[in-house]
C-alpha cells in the first residue's frame, strides 16, 4: 500500500498524542526528554492540521491537463471535504450525510481502479441517468446539453492545440471545455448505476475518465474543488496572477 500524506499525518498524530498522554499520566518525571518535549509541543499542531484536512478543507495539486481550461497543470486547489458529508480519514467511510454531487460539480475522488490515486473530473450524470455520447455531444435522459463555441484570449494556444473552446451549460451552471470536433470519437449509451456518478474531464479529447473505466462510486468521492490558491508551473505560459484567487466553476 502506498503511504500517502494523510496516513503519515494520522500515524504521527496518534504517536505524539500517545506520548503526550503517557507523559501526563506517568508518575515518573519525564521532563527534559527531547523526544517527549517535542511530542508534547507538536501534538496540538498535528491534531489541528489533521482535523482541518480530514473534515473541512484539503489542498491538492493538479498534475495534468485533463481539466483544461478550468484547471491547468500546476494549479494548487482547495477541496471542500464536508459538502458531501463527513468522512473518516483513510477509510473514507461517511459518518454524517450532507449534499449529493450535482451536475457540473468538479469533484476529487479515489480512482476506482486504484484507490491510492486521486482524480479530479466534472460530474455530468447522476445515479440512474441515461447518458448518450453522440459526436461529442452529451444527452442526459434524452435532453441535449447545450454547447456554444466561444473565443477566449486567456487560454494559451499550446493548451488548445487543435481543439476549440465551447461553453457547456447545465441549467444555470456553465463552464468552458475543450473539444476537437474533427477528431473521431466512439459514440455510446450508458445508464449510471445507483450511488455512482459519471464524470468527464473538461479537456474532452485528453482525459482518462468514465468513458474508459465507468462511473465513480459515491464512497470514492473525497470532496468538491472550489478555489485555486496557488500556481506553479515553470513550463507553462500562465502567470501566477492569471491563476491565483480563481473560483472553480
Amino acid at each position: 500500500m502506498m503511504l500517502d500524506f494523510t496516513f503519515i499525518l494520522v500515524v504521527l498524530t496518534l504517536f505524539t498524542g500517545l506520548i503526550s498522554l503517557i507523559s501526563k499520566l506517568s508518575t515518573i518525571n519525564l521532563k527534559n526528554n527531547s523526544i517527549i518535549d517535542f511530542s508534547i509541543s507538536i501534538f496540538p499542531i498535528l491534531l489541528i492540521v489533521l482535523l482541518i484536512r480530514s473534515f473541512i478543507i484539503e489542498p491538492y495539486r493538479i498534475p495534468s491537463g485533463s481539466m483544461i481550461p478550468t484547471l491547468v497543470a500546476g494549479d494548487f486547489i482547495l477541496v471542500d471535504k464536508n459538502i458531501y458529508g463527513i468522512k473518516m480519514p483513510l477509510s473514507n467511510l461517511t459518518i454524517i450525510d450532507n449534499e449529493r454531487p450535482d451536475y457540473g460539480d468538479v469533484i476529487v475522488f479515489q480512482y476506482p481502479l486504484d484507490k491510492n490515486i486521486n482524480y479530479i473530473k466534472r460530474v455530468v450524470a447522476l445515479p440512474g441517468d441515461r447518458i448518450d455520447y453522440i459526436d461529442k455531444n452529451i444527452l442526459i435522459n434524452g435532453q441535449k446539453i447545450l454547447q456554444k463555441k466561444i473565443f477566449s484570449k486567456n487560454i494559451p494556444q499550446q493548451d488548445i492545440g487543435l481543439s476549440e473552446i465551447f461553453e457547456e451549460r447545465f441549467d444555470t451552471k456553465k463552464y468552458k471545455i475543450l473539444v476537437n470536433k474533427q477528431d473521431h470519437s466512439q459514440n455510446f449509451s450508458y445508464v449510471v448505476p445507483d450511488n455512482s456518478y459519471f464524470v468527464l474531464g473538461d479537456n474532452r479529447d485528453n482525459s482518462n475518465d468514465s468513458r474508459y473505466w465507468g462511473s465513480v462510486p459515491e464512497k470514492n468521492i473525497i470532496g468538491k474543488a472550489f478555489f485555486i490558491w496557488m500556481f506553479w508551473n515553470y513550463d507553462s505560459e500562465y502567470k501566477l496572477i492569471d491563476r491565483v484567487g480563481m473560483s472553480i466553476e
